[in-house]
Formats: C-alpha cells, structure tokens, sequence
C-alpha cells in the first residue's frame, strides 16, 4: 500500500523521516484469525499460561470464589424497559448461565418483592436451535410492546442476527422480520415498517465495517425491496438508527456517523415522508426528547453556548424546517461534568460527575417561558451514582449508588420526595478492615490528576499495587464497588486488596471526567499526556510510601491496551506487572484492521505522514527495543473479537517474546470484545489474573 501524498512530499525532511513505514512485520501471519498455523500458536501459548496458572496453589479457591460473586442470586436485578404495568430485566446465574430475559409486574418489582416470568431463556434458545447464543438485547415497541426485535450474537461477536418476537405468545414471529448475522442497526418506525441500517451487499459497508445505507422495510416484503432513505459516505463511521419516545409520539432518527466524534443527524419531516437535516451541530450528543424537545449535549462550544452544556431545540420546529431557539438546560461548573441523562414524562435526570464523585438533579421546563429549572436530588454522598431506569408516566427514575466498600443499592426516586430503597446487594466482602480515598498526583504538565486508592487500614510500608487505567474516547473511569473492578476481571480487585496490598483507579486524561475538555487534552497529538497522568499516579504512589518502583501492576482493557503497552515501554523502570485485556497494540496498522478506521479521530490516521509522527513514538508493536528487560505481561482476549482485531495481541506477544521477555497469553474462543461468554470464563479470567499478579508481584517468580 502505497502510504505517501503529494502533500507529504512537501513535509520536512524531518516529518518525512518519522512517517516512513516501520521495517517489515515478520508477525503479519498472526492477523489471520483463524488461520491454522496462527491457532496453532495460540493454542500453545494457552497452554503455557494455563499450566503456570490453573495448577497453582489457590487457583481452584479464587476461580470458586469468584463464580460464586458473580452468579449470587442476591444480586441487584436492574431494570430493564418499562413496558406498562410490567418492567423486564436480564438475568444470569449458575444455573442460567447465558441468561433469562423475564419480566415482573412493576409495583411487585418497586415493592423489592418482584414475581418473574420468564420471556426467553438464552440458554434452551441456544441448546435448541444448536447456537453459542449471547443476549444483545430487545427492543418492544410502545405504547403497546407486543412485538419486539431481538438480537442475539454467535459467540458474543458485536455482530448479530435480528429476529421479530411476539410478547403476548412468547414466541418468534413466523414470517416476521429477520435480519442476518451483520453489525446492523435496526428500529422501528411503526408496527409494520423498520428503519435498517445492515450489510445489504458488496459497496453497503463503510471502511470502518458498518453499514452506510438505511432502508424502510415495509412488513411482509423482502429486503431486497426496501427503500433508501438514507445514505452514507464509504469513508464515514457507520449509520445508525434509534428512536425516542416524548409521550405517546415516536421520533425515528438517523444519525450519519463521518468519524468517531461527528455525526449528521436526520429527523422526519413534517409529514413523515422523509428524513431532514437538522440544526444539531454534527460534534454534538443527542440524550434524550422531553416536552417536544430534543435535548442535545455540546461536546463543543456551538452559539454562545459552552461545551459540556445541556441545550434544547424544538423537535416541531426542525422537523417543519423552521428557525429553532436553541434554550439552555444546563451548564456544570468547572469540576462538574454531565455524565448521563434520561427523561420521564415530565423531568429531565441528569447525572453528573463533581470530582468523580456521583450528583443527581432533575431539570423541569416551564410551559410559558421555555426556560429550565433544576435543583439537586440527594442520593448518596461521595458515591458512584448511575441512571438504571426510568418510569416515565410516574416521573420516577430507578438509579443506583454505591462505592468501592459499600455495595449498591437500587432507588426510586421522585424529585419530590425521599429516594426508596428498591433492593440492595448484601455485602459480600468484610470492608471493616479497609480504607478507600480519593487523592490527586501532578502530572508533567501540572494537571491534576484524581486516583482512588483501596488499601488494608493502618498499612505501613509500601505494598504491592494494581493501577486500573482507560483513557480514551470520553469515556470516565467511576469507582465500584470490588467485586466488580477493574472492568471484565470480575472481584480481582477485591482478592488483590484482601491480600494486603493496593488497587488504584486512576482517572486520567482522555475520559470523560471532567466533561469535553479533560477528553480532549489527551485526543491524537495529546496522547502522551495520558500516559504521563499514569505515570504520575504510579510516581505519587511511591512518593507517599504506598508502594514502590517495580511492584506496580497496571490494566487497561481496549484503548487501555494502547495505555499500558504505551506506559510499559516508557517507565519499564516503574512498573513490575502489566495486564492487558483485548488491546490495540499497533498503531501503524490498526485503521485497517476490523473497526480500527472508526477510531482515526481518536488516534490519528498513520497514513499521513505528520499523524505517524507522533503514533510512531508510543506504538507498543514498535517501540519494544531490543536488550530492553520490560515487566511480565498478561494478555487476554477473544479470537471472535470483531471490533478490535486478536492480531494486535498475538504479535505484541510475539515481539516481547523474541527479545526474551516473560508473556502469559490467554486467548478465549468466545467472548466477543468483551471476552468473557459467560461467568465460568470470566470467573477463571479472575483467577487466573489473580495468580499472575501473586506471581509476579508477591512471590518474585
């Protein structure tokens, strides 16, 4: 491929340099997924990481363990969709371990006493119709939720198969609408027509493998018949189709995705015959319709308004094409950032971040003015608090709060009166003995960055730590209670605190913590910057005698795959351990590889020589340096991962083993991107992580 413009030629000498092309990739062979000799090696290096692990003292305790957490019937049942008199939910457990979507009458369920019927066991699903079934998701169309699309993925991979479900009968409909296996989207514009967006074909998908064009599938013809209604570019992101409920009106919505932080959005007309343009700045976020608005989330400043605010815009008035007032809702402070946002009938919720710590409020919209009030709805201090669900004719929101030693607890609440206990989790580990702060390190350039740590109270002396880190694409790092952290690795953080030593979160630049700006500071260029905040957290915990040079492990899953390989091969000198859950690991090639394309406004496009210039200086896959000794790596991930492609782990692994450094590598069949099928995986995925940091950390193997 040719990776040179006209352009570039006119580039220093300098920028040339750094854009030309890295040496020939000797692991090319390890990105045929499933190639013979590439499963070959996978299996092998399982194997080597299974002997060193799974026969180790403790192992078979910590993998029971951890099975049990995850499969305890006393878990919060959360909320599903509100469909009438009935809410749903989808449950796992030792016996159901692909899961049973069920519903329960709602006041049963708000009376902790809920009375479930189940609407579909995955798992029977599954055995009868001889698929590896995992729930995506249904999606029922009010006000009467009869029928419902259902998807279902093979495996776990983020595509899947659509197929039209009758509630009433609880069975799927003969000759109802189906989708193949693809990464579609899909929803309803009334009870006989969708909207879809699908692979409809050779041309149909986008470089970044979703799909560019929305047709209306009328009920009871082919696909084949359906008519475009909306079309994309084959260099944009993907299109995507949703629908937002304001009372009893429907509103489908088409949003063209140009890159990962842009988008078009299209709105029926005024007669609903087609999709408009809308006023809606292509940077921003649409959250939610209340009261016959559309209420949108500014990513960047936009008509005096600042970025990280709430603004309204009549959904009537764009829709006829006419001029919109764009009405602010609201505007955080400084260390606030507006993290989710849903709307009953006659509230808006929104939950917001004040120095990673979790606030509540409910905005209300005056008929007569248009203008929004909001006020504070006390929850839980010094929480996490998240939006499980809304009801929206009893204006009440079902959210939950919880900490790093308090388990969570399911609320309704009223705006007006006090939250209600729905259910809680019992504890299920004795926190009496530890201590869980928040504290903030200096990184290089000054900022501030905010941790949390969990440690035995009274510890003297530094002790082993595990730094669990992300980064990226807006995303905010929130503490949790431990038997659920860090992400996708089930109650390791609670078995490595137990042992006397240290768990840090640490919330870095490239999140969403402090709203748009605190994303931005660590976008393409900046990216050093998050890598720096690590850095940061790890040098403060040292400098408090919390723990030292060598013994820090650090994590990150996906983009935090980019993190610790990044930080690894920087501060090889600073941390003891890494681990490593489905990363993206070469940045020369990740554009062009599964959805890789989606993520070049994250990182950069490597194909321009200036972009390559400052990939090229933290590209794990091409910064490993011979005669360099970097800490023991675990890497884990999913051979059916279709969004970030098994090949950037197979070769980091590779490489680090050439030049002699110690991997453990552990590559699941199943899983999709979020590896674990099911909580047997995921409970040997805790185990066996568990094992590793003892290994490395605690014994000094």
């Amino acid at each position: 491929m040719i990776r040179a413009s006209l352009a570039a030629l006119a580039l220093s000498c300098s920028i040339a340099a750094a854009a030309t092309p890295p040496e020939a990739d000797p692991y090319l062979w390890l990105e045929e997924i499933e190639g013979p000799k590439a499963l070959d090696w996978v299996k092998q290096e399982n194997a080597k990481a299974d002997a060193l692990l799974t026969a180790r003292p403790g192992f078979e305790a910590d993998r029971k363990r951890a099975r049990e957490i995850l499969d305890d019937d006393r878990q919060i049942a959360m909320p599903g969709e509100v469909m009438g008199d009935t809410i749903t939910n989808f449950w796992r457990d030792a016996a159901n371990p692909r899961g049973l979507w069920r519903q329960s009458p709602l006041d049963a369920y708000l009376a902790g006493k809920p009375e479930w019927r189940t609407l579909i066991d995955v798992d029977a699903l599954g055995k009868a119709e001889g698929q590896s079934w995992v729930w995506h998701g249904a999606d029922c169309l009010a006000p009467e939720y009869t029928r419902c699309l259902v998807s279902l993925s093979p495996g776990g991979t983020d595509a899947d198969i659509v197929r039209e479900w009758d509630r009433t009968t609880r069975r799927f409909v003969d000759d109802g609408f189906t989708l193949p296996q693809a990464k579609s989207s899909v929803t309803w514009e009334d009870a006989d027509t969708l909207l879809v967006a699908t692979d409809y074909g050779e041309g149909s998908m986008t470089a970044s493998g979703y799909p560019r064009i929305v047709k209306r599938w009328k009920r009871g013809t082919p696909l084949s018949a359906a008519a475009t209604v909306a079309e994309g570019a084959p260099e944009d992101v993907g299109m995507t189709v949703f629908a937002l409920t304001d009372g009893d009106t429907r509103w489908p919505m088409i949003s063209r995705g140009k890159t990962f932080y842009t988008a078009d959005l299209l709105l029926p007309n005024a007669d609903r015959s087609r999709y408009i343009s809308t006023i809606v700045p292509e940077t921003a976020s649409v959250r939610d319709v209340l009261d016959g608005q559309l209420i949108v989330f500014l990513n960047r400043d936009w008509a005096d308004k600042p970025a990280g605010s709430l603004v309204s815009l009549s959904l009537a008035d764009m829709s006829a094409d006419r001029q919109v007032a764009i009405v602010p809702a609201m505007t955080p402070t400084r260390a606030q950032a507006i993290e989710e946002v849903s709307a009953t009938d006659n509230i808006l919720w929104v939950k917001a971040l004040d120095d990673v710590e979790g606030k509540l409020f409910a905005l209300r919209r005056d008929a007569a003015t248009g203008a929004w009030s909001r006020k504070e709805v006390p929850l839980a201090a010094n929480a996490t608090v998240g939006i499980a669900g809304t009801i929206g004719k009893r204006d009440t929101l079902l959210a939950t709060a919880e900490t790093m030693l308090t388990p969570p607890t399911l609320y309704a609440v009223a705006d007006d009166q006090a939250a209600k206990a729905v259910q809680s989790l019992p504890a299920t580990f004795d926190a009496g003995d530890m201590t869980a702060e928040k504290r903030f390190a200096t990184s290089k350039d000054g900022t501030k960055i905010p941790y949390f740590l969990v440690r035995k109270k009274g510890a003297t002396g530094p002790v082993p730590a595990l730094i669990h880190a992300y980064g990226g694409f807006r995303a905010a790092q929130t503490p949790g209670y431990l038997t659920g952290q860090p992400y996708r690795a089930g109650p390791l953080g609670l078995f490595w605190v137990e042992g006397g030593n240290a768990y840090v979160l640490a919330n870095i630049r490239g999140g969403g913590e402090y709203g748009p700006a605190w994303h931005q500071a660590a976008l393409r260029e900046k990216r050093q910057n998050s890598f720096d905040d690590l850095h940061a957290v790890a040098e403060d915990l040292v400098k408090a005698g919390v723990s030292a040079k060598g013994r820090i492990a650090i994590s990150g899953r996906s983009n935090g795959g980019v993190l610790v390989g990044a930080a690894m091969t920087q501060r090889p000198d600073l941390y003891g351990a890494v681990i490593s859950g489905s990363p993206i690991k070469d940045m020369w090639r990740y554009d062009k590889m599964l959805a890789g394309a989606s993520w070049v406004a994250e990182y950069g496009d490597p194909d321009e020589p200036g972009d390559w210039a400052f990939l090229s200086k933290y590209s794990p896959y091409h910064n490993i340096r011979k005669g360099v000794a970097y800490p023991p790596i675990f890497l884990y991930l999913s051979t059916k991962d279709d969004r970030v492609h098994p090949g950037h782990a197979r070769k980091y692994a590779a490489r680090l083993m050439e030049n002699g450094n110690r991997v453990y590598y552990h590559e699941y069949l199943e899983g999709g991107h979020s590896v674990g099928a099911d909580h047997a995986e995921d409970a040997v995925r805790a185990a066996m992580l568990h094992g590793f940091l003892q290994r490395e950390l605690v014994e000094g193997k």
